[in-house]
């Protein structure tokens, strides 16, 4: 072995604490994972997923639980500052963390991966079972869905729309929709992306 390579595996290493345990999650026989930009068309692949015997998990879920736990405000500035703070305080893979003791049963579907530190986690608790599906759509497209929307935790000005998404690809959202196991583009007819998303899982069955 290299010296340099010996000393490094020789190195003690301070142990990270872990907010989950395998051994405490019942391993389903396939879990999906859909990320994107906000707006880029999660919520109607979760609609396409559950049709097809997915149950759903939200990361959102988990952060949303949090902030209302402590008695924030269901709001895009305070819910995303206490994620990020949350981030900084238990490390990039947190909310990963507190996500896969959720995720029990056969088929289901993760939803919220924005980092390459979650998908990891991910990775890491269910191995080659985990497939990643990356949604794309143009800032524009988002921006109107956004618009015509009008969800609470959405952003009410473009400006604070840009902010949340410097703030999403700072965490590494970007990199992980790149590096997706199936990407789709969303910024065609409704229908056509149903049915797509409908072939791309149904392969996965075989």
């Amino acid at each position: 072995m290299f010296p340099l390579l010996r000393t490094l595996n020789n190195r003690p290493r301070s142990p990270r604490k872990r907010l989950w345990s395998r051994a405490g999650c019942a391993r389903p026989l396939k879990v999906i994972c859909v990320t994107g930009m906000p707006a880029a068309g999660k919520e109607e692949f979760q609609i396409v997923a559950s049709e097809l015997g997915y149950s759903v998990v939200r990361m959102g879920d988990v952060v949303r639980d949090e902030a209302l736990r402590r008695g924030l405000p269901i709001t895009d500035a305070a819910v995303g500052g206490m994620a990020h703070e949350e981030r900084a305080k238990h490390g990039p893979g947190v909310w990963a963390e507190r996500t896969v003791p959720r995720v029990q049963g056969e088929r289901v579907l993760v939803d919220g991966l924005r980092s390459p530190a979650e998908r990891e986690v991910l990775r890491e608790a269910f191995g080659k079972d985990l497939v990643v599906f990356g949604i794309e759509a143009s800032q524009g497209t988002r921006w109107r869905r956004v618009q015509e929307r009008k969800r609470t935790d959405d952003a009410k000005t473009f400006e604070e729309f840009q902010r949340r998404d410097a703030r999403e690809l700072g965490w590494g959202l970007g990199e992980v929709v790149a590096a997706a196991d199936v990407r789709i583009v969303n910024e065609l007819a409704l229908e056509k992306f149903y049915e797509r998303v409908r072939q791309e899982l149904r392969r996965l069955d075989g």
